[in-house]
């Protein structure tokens, strides 16, 4: 029995690799969207899972294939919950992660106390069987902590330098790699997605 074929609206392989490794033991390959031509969308909606939506639908119409997309960000209470949505363009380069630490740092300096620096990754995955399916899979999950003073530690990428895991008192940039992929925000997300895939799998 051949394996159900997913677009993955990203162009990133490694986050191809992270989600293959769950969802193929369910019978399903994931394929870059690229592989289909599919180029990247605006992301102009006003919520995490908006904004998966809007690139899962995109990869779906294009490629005419079932398509999965995530999106996401860290939020900060004392900040409203930014970056949020504009976590990866928060100092306005996309992608440029020393700037956008800086202008947190810069941001969070009069929260002097460790509980006022209190902040979430979130990421919100979701996953559509055609262009406008009307009830497309959902996934969201959290990963607490704090934003730290100083950026810690060489490994991840983004804001883990900065986001103190809570209970274990390393940055995300500090951890191995092999223990952030399995309690991260979308290691936790996907877990979620992978219940949804086997109680109600595509056709």
């Amino acid at each position: 029995m051949s394996s159900k074929i997913i677009v993955l609206a990203s162009s990133n392989a490694g986050k191809a690799r992270e989600f293959a490794a769950l969802i193929h033991p369910l019978g399903y390959e994931l394929h870059l969207q690229k592989e289909y031509g599919v180029t990247d969308v605006a992301e102009d909606g006003l919520s995490f899972v908006e904004n998966a939506l809007i690139k899962a639908r995109h990869a779906a119409k294009l490629s005419g294939l079932p398509a999965l997309a995530d999106d996401s960000g860290i939020c900060v209470a004392a900040l409203k919950g930014a970056p949020g949505i504009m976590s990866a363009r928060f100092a306005g380069v996309h992608g440029d992660d020393v700037a956008n630490n800086e202008k947190l740092l810069s941001l969070l300096a009069p929260y002097t106390q460790f509980e006022q620096r209190r902040a979430s990754y979130v990421c919100a995955l979701a996953l559509v069987r055609h262009a406008a399916d009307p009830l497309p899979l959902i996934a969201i999950a959290t990963w607490d902590g704090y934003i730290g003073k100083e950026a810690l530690g060489s490994g991840g990428f983004g804001y883990d330098p900065l986001f103190i895991v809570e209970g274990r008192g390393l940055t995300a940039a500090q951890l191995p790699e092999s223990v952030k992929n399995l309690i991260s925000h979308r290691a936790r997300a996907l877990r979620k997605l992978t219940v949804l895939l086997e109680q109600d799998p595509l056709e």
